[in-house]
């Protein structure tokens, strides 16, 4: 593995420390592990706008200014999309008939792109991420 791309609720599951320890180890901590595992390991993250857009409407304003912070530092790499994957992105919505977000297919476009592991707990996600050659995987099968 060298490199990854996190899906926005990773980071969601860290920062509101989200997960019932009576069920297991929460889903934070899986997460904290598995960013320190990256880190550790010298693989790099990629995110984009779109997990920026999407932590910004779910965290608060100041929040997400001093958790935004954390995409400055290494091993954290931010990547674009081009206008024609744009439009693959809403073609790619169109055929799935609206059931995966259109941020989460360019999470999946974006993956591909950079032939990285795609990190999510989205169910639907990490089942349509296969039909577009896309490794996806929970953050705890990573560790």
């Amino acid at each position: 593995m060298k490199s990854v791309y996190v899906d926005s609720c990773i980071y969601i599951n860290l920062w509101q420390k989200e997960g019932n320890e009576k069920f297991g180890v929460p889903y934070w901590k899986i997460a904290e592990d598995f960013f320190e595992s990256c880190s550790k390991e010298n693989i790099i993250i990629y995110y984009s706008c779109f997990v920026l857009k999407e932590l910004e409407f779910v965290l608060a304003e100041q929040e997400f200014k001093e958790k935004r912070k954390l995409f400055d530092f290494l091993p954290f790499k931010k990547i674009s999309i081009s206008t024609e994957e744009i439009s693959q992105a809403r073609k790619i919505e169109s055929e799935l008939r609206y059931e995966i977000s259109f941020y989460d297919i360019i999470h999946t476009l974006l993956a591909l792109k950079t032939s990285s592991i795609l990190v999510t707990r989205d169910k639907k996600l990490l089942m349509s991420a296969k039909k577009y050659s896309v490794i996806a995987k929970k953050p705890e099968e990573l560790l």
